[in-house]
Order: structure tokens, then C-alpha cells, then sequence
């Protein structure tokens, strides 16, 4: 298990895909001023997806020479495309910022947690197959996909046990205004109301 500093925690936004996972974790990253570590995937970026905002969109020839020489702290492989975090990436953001967030796969989710033990916080976000469904198509995601991410949905789900909070999201503002609230007590910045 890696060693991170007592106040040093690593909020984990895991949930099936199309749960509205991404931009709940970068609204409440927002909102709370944390920083931001991306994956490294070696597909190509989908619909509304940006190189260095979403993910570091690489080639497998690449992945395959940072996963050679360790650099991934947590690499898995999904539908056949490889996604890894890379140690670095993690102990320069905790430079930054004492709290830090990230967007991770159900199993991405569990390797960090194993790695980082109780500094980990996993905040599953979920929604209905249906609800899910009807986002990916709103997204312009071709039937290809969708139907590849659907035949993980019932897996992803059965993850939310594990995790330490689970949000149910319909309502964007809603959940994310719930979640900045329970992070709130994680953060502990005695922030005080003035009238």
C-alpha cells in the first residue's frame, strides 16, 4: 500500500458508463477547487471528448513502453482499449492540491482503493439501463459502443456496494450539490456562514 499524508485523500468518480459520472466529478471538482487526474487511454477520443481534458489520448506503442517501465499505478484493460494512472501524475497533483479527483472504471476504482487504502473515497454515481442508455444516444455514441458499454452495466452496478457513497443521478444539479456537501465533511476547511 502506498503512503499518502493524513489530510491527503483521492476522491474516485466510478458508475457504469452514460451515468453522468464525468460531469458530476469535474462540477463538484469545480465547485470544491480540487485537482484533476487523468487516465491515459490508448482509443480514440468519442464525441465531445478532448485530449488532455477527458483523458491523455495515447498510442498502444506508448502505453505499452510506460507499462514496460511501471510507470501505471493502475492499468486495465476494457473492450480491448487500455486505460492506466500513472504514480506520478497522483504524487505531483497531491503538490498541488491536498485532495485530489478522479474518474475511474469500476475496476480502476478497486486497484486504487487496494493501493491507497482508506485515502481513497469512491462516490458511485448511478442511473437507470434505460436512463443510461438514452444519454449514450444523446451523446452521438454510435450503437457499437453503447451496446459494448451496456453489456458491462450489470457489473458496474454490482460495484456500488463496495464504494463508500452512492448517488443516484436524474437530477444534475441535485446530485451534485449532494455530493459537494458530503465532500465538504471529507475536506474539514472549518468553512464558516457569514450573513
Amino acid at each position: 500500500m502506498v503512503e499518502l499524508k493524513d489530510r491527503e485523500l483521492i476522491f474516485v468518480f466510478t458508475g457504469p458508463d452514460g451515468s453522468g459520472r464525468k460531469t458530476i466529478a469535474d462540477s463538484v471538482g469545480s465547485t470544491l477547487g480540487l485537482t484533476k487526474v487523468l487516465s491515459y487511454a490508448t482509443r480514440k477520443p468519442r464525441p465531445g471528448e478532448v485530449n488532455g481534458q477527458d483523458y491523455h489520448f495515447i498510442t498502444p506503442e506508448l502505453y505499452e513502453a510506460l507499462d514496460a517501465s511501471c510507470d501505471f499505478i493502475e492499468s486495465v484493460t476494457i473492450s480491448g482499449n487500455r486505460y492506466g494512472l500513472r504514480e506520478n501524475d497522483i504524487s505531483r497533483s497531491f503538490q498541488n492540491n491536498g485532495c485530489i479527483y478522479l474518474i475511474l472504471n469500476p475496476e480502476g476504482a478497486e486497484i486504487l482503493k487496494q493501493t491507497y487504502g482508506d485515502h481513497v473515497i469512491r462516490l458511485f454515481i448511478y442511473a437507470d439501463r434505460q436512463t443510461v442508455e438514452e444519454r449514450q444516444r444523446e451523446e452521438g455514441q454510435s450503437e457499437d459502443i453503447i451496446a459494448d458499454r451496456l453489456s458491462h452495466y450489470e457489473t458496474d452496478m454490482a460495484y456500488q456496494s463496495k464504494c463508500e457513497h452512492a448517488f443516484e443521478n436524474y437530477d444534475l444539479a441535485h446530485t451534485v450539490f449532494e455530493i459537494t456537501n458530503v465532500l465538504e465533511g471529507y475536506l474539514q476547511r472549518d468553512l464558516v456562514e457569514r450573513d
